[in-house]
């Protein structure tokens, strides 16, 4: 077979605001590969189908000096992030071609995964193999039954604490986090609160059993927490302004689940906290977490519960799909900014 391309979208820049297409991250389609001769040396082929771009992406563009919970984009590679794709050959015992995985995958038509172990078996620290007894689109698993449905299960179940009668707020209410929250939330007869950057986005809140959605843009955060609070429990995908106001708003002994706060991930985290003071005055409570710590406890409550509710409509969900390597940049800037309309992802190419 003909050499096909193999694009990649390669980290450029250290960005010092928001990530700009074109320069942050660039295109490159000048790179080709044979996928039936290109050497596995004990691994494996995979053809990416579809990549995932979500906020915690931001943290990875910064200066190596600055430590995060996640290790940075090296300058010149390829980006990676949450991926499915198929296996097209194999030298590894551990998949075979046709297998389809999930995990971290490079922004790449066709990744070869090497072994890392003296060539005795492919690399699988960071992949999976995965089944799909639903025939669900592939997308969903880096969506509702990814990365970020896992967070919104396994964090809700971890720290919320939640009880029948009290009322919850949940920021970013119609992204993929926030969205599961909601239900999750709702379904344990909460009163629901959510909050989000649009009135389409406060439609789907809406839409998805929210007792009340607004437009954080429109209408004063502190004054629905006052008219329909006091808060219990507040999931925080945002932080600043909006944390602020939760302070504000909360009941005694109430429980802050930190999720993100991305309003600080690209101009720093320079917005003043004013009500600290609530924390103490209140018995608040806060809980920050990255969900590998809670991933060994609760994945297989995740996989025995979620998937069959997603297949059955129970649970909902949605996504903003772009087309093809070269939009990388661009989800990745909408992500940041929050045009995007719901879960970004990059369909990279069909089966």
């Amino acid at each position: 077979m003909a050499p096909v391309k193999n694009g990649r979208v390669i980290f450029n820049s250290i960005p010092e605001g928001f990530p700009e297409p074109g320069k942050t991250t660039v295109y490159d389609g000048l790179q080709s590969i044979d996928p039936y001769t290109v050497p596995l040396n004990g691994g494996f082929l995979v053809k990416v189908l579809e990549l995932s771009i979500d906020p915690y992406m931001r943290g990875r563009m910064n200066a190596p000096t600055k430590k995060s919970y996640v290790s940075p984009f090296d300058l010149g590679k390829s980006l990676a992030s949450h991926g499915v794709g198929v296996v097209i050959r194999s030298e590894s015992s551990a998949v075979k071609a046709g297998d389809h995985v999930y995990g971290m995958l490079e922004h790449e038509n066709y990744v070869v995964k090497k072994d890392l172990s003296h060539m005795v078996q492919a690399d699988l620290s960071h992949l999976q193999t995965i089944e799909n007894p639903n025939k669900l689109p592939w997308s969903t698993f880096l969506g509702v039954l990814g990365m970020p449905g896992k967070t919104a299960f396994m964090g809700w179940r971890e720290y919320s604490q939640a009880k029948k009668g009290e009322t919850a707020f949940v920021s970013s209410g119609a992204g993929s986090v926030g969205s599961l929250v909601i239900q999750l939330a709702k379904a344990q007869g909460l009163k629901v609160i959510g909050s989000a950057g649009s009135d389409e986005k406060v439609q789907f809140m809406k839409d998805i059993g929210a007792d009340v959605a607004f437009n954080y843009k429109t209408t004063n955060t502190i004054e629905v927490l006052e008219k329909e609070g006091p808060i219990d429990i507040y999931w925080d995908n945002v932080g600043g302004e909006t944390l602020d106001a939760a302070f504000e708003g909360a009941n005694e002994g109430a429980r802050f689940i930190e999720c993100g706060m991305i309003s600080g991930y690209n101009t720093g985290f320079k917005t003043p906290l004013k009500n600290l003071m609530q924390i103490a005055i209140k018995s608040i409570r806060m809980q920050g977490f990255p969900v590998p710590r809670l991933e060994e406890k609760h994945n297989a409550a995740f996989f025995a519960e979620i998937p069959p509710k997603v297949a059955s409509g129970a649970i909902k969900h949605r996504e903003d799909v772009y087309n093809g390597l070269e939009n990388v940049g661009e989800a990745i800037l909408a992500v940041q900014k929050g045009t995007n309309k719901a879960k970004a992802v990059i369909h990279v190419a069909d089966e």
